[in-house]
């Protein structure tokens, strides 16, 4: 296998040419940092979900899904610090008129693509603003949320009055959030719509280092064992204090090796007391915790988990693409964990111009999908044509019916031929035993 074999260009064709990720409004020119997921990148992206949903809230019992509304009332925002501190610094080149973030230049006085002079540096708020109703004045202002917290900052009274949890609890969410981002860039790492999974996780203020590290190291268990991420592309950083979020007191960010260099995947922040605080103050809604065994009222504290799903799916892409030689071709490959895999196995009839093979390989894929859905039926060329395109999409198992299938050799009746993607090699699995082969598979990776 060749070392780092994958750049962006190669990622960015790879994903359009196969169903993964689209320009947004393509045929219209495309809409900068728009994205369309694919059916292929719809079942990795959701595949990354169902993984993060399972180790963060079905496994455990401390934790509550909500699932909030985008459009939120704007003092919420206000409230939280959004709508005077949510801003980049921003300048323009005064020959060209494009803008940038300043704090992405090397050099702040020169225009990175035409030399020119830059302006000062100003705060450029990256909430989208919206008006709702029929009016549009000052009365009508909302946003489209920057991020999914807010919405479980003004639901804790509701989980605290419906469930009665103890600390420590958490509340999660997985949706959408929006970001006006001045110079979106780097395929689907820094977009103007995204989506996010992120927990909200209340504590007694002297457990939070407790709970913090816990979560660092959840973290990491989730990007190796549950994506198959590469340990050695994985890195944990301390955030400087002037670089932390205005309501964090102490971060650390997950980063990854990206082909573009090395940059933040995952964000763990303590947010102290300040957004159930500022809330309470704003709203005039008390969001503090009554400690029915020591008899205490105080406002709980929150260690703060982000998870960016699109920056997650470019991670698994990027340390999965892979390129050796066959038969004296490159071979292109997406060596995906099984459990993240979009396509967990296709199966092939040997030809597609004999019936007895196809009707035997559509009873095999009929079976095999309602123990395991994720399955695609292949007859599209030669046998040699689908494995590469499977190998191409990241496909752990091909599974092909043959005569020997139909009992041709009797000994090999009822069996079918199951090619490995990484090795290529092939063996004979009874068509009785395929659903526990792969699940296994699955499960042992």
């Amino acid at each position: 296998m060749k070392e780092n074999p994958g750049t962006m260009e190669k990622l960015v064709s790879l994903c359009k040419r196969r169903g993964f990720i689209y320009q947004g409004s393509e045929i219209y020119g495309g809409l900068a940092g728009t994205w369309d997921y694919g059916p292929l990148g719809v079942a990795l992206k959701k595949n990354i979900e169902q993984l993060w949903w399972k180790r963060f809230v079905l496994d455990r019992e401390d934790m509550y899904g909500v699932d909030a509304a985008i459009l939120m009332h704007p003092k919420v925002w206000e409230a939280s610090g959004h709508v005077s501190g949510f801003s980049d610094p921003l300048v323009e080149c005064q020959k060209c008129k494009k803008r940038f973030r300043a704090d992405h230049l090397e050099d702040t006085t020169k225009c990175p693509e035409c030399a020119g002079a830059l302006g000062e540096p100003r705060q450029f708020n990256m909430m989208f603003k919206t008006h709702i109703g029929a009016m549009e004045d000052e009365s009508s202002i909302s946003y489209l949320r920057p991020e999914t917290a807010g919405g479980m900052f003004v639901n804790f009274k509701n989980i605290l009055d419906t469930f009665h949890p103890k600390l420590p609890f958490g509340m999660a969410q997985i949706g959408k959030a929006f970001r006006n981002e001045i110079a979106p860039r780097d395929f689907i790492f820094r977009v103007r719509e995204l989506e996010q999974m992120e927990i909200e996780y209340f504590v007694r203020p002297e457990n939070w280092k407790e709970s913090f590290e816990y979560f660092l190291q959840e973290q990491m268990e989730f990007l190796k064992s549950d994506l198959g991420l590469s340990k050695d592309k994985i890195h944990t950083i301390d955030v400087p204090a002037e670089d932390r979020a205005h309501y964090s007191k102490h971060s650390v960010d997950t980063e990854f090796d990206f082909p573009f260099g090395q940059k933040e995947l995952l964000g763990l922040a303590y947010r102290t007391d300040y957004d159930l605080s500022a809330h309470t103050q704003a709203s005039k809604v008390d969001l503090s915790y009554f400690d029915e065994e020591t008899k205490e009222r105080f406002t709980p504290h929150v260690i703060e988990p982000t998870f960016g799903v699109g920056r997650l799916l470019l991670a698994v892409i990027a340390d999965a693409y892979a390129e050796d030689e066959q038969n004296g071709e490159t071979r292109v490959y997406l060596k995906f964990s099984p459990k993240v895999a979009p396509v967990k196995a296709a199966v092939f009839p040997l030809l597609k111009n004999k019936p007895e093979l196809v009707a035997k390989a559509r009873d095999v894929f009929t079976n095999l999908k309602k123990e395991i859905p994720q399955i695609m039926w292949d007859d599209n060329g030669n046998v040699g044509k689908r494995y590469r395109r499977q190998d191409e999409i990241g496909t752990p198992w091909c599974i092909t019916v043959d005569f020997d299938t139909l009992g041709e050799t009797p000994e090999l009746k009822d069996t079918v031929t199951v090619r490995d993607r990484d090795t290529g090699e092939q063996k004979r699995i009874p068509v009785a035993e395929l659903a526990a082969y792969l699940k296994k598979g699955i499960e042992v990776y």
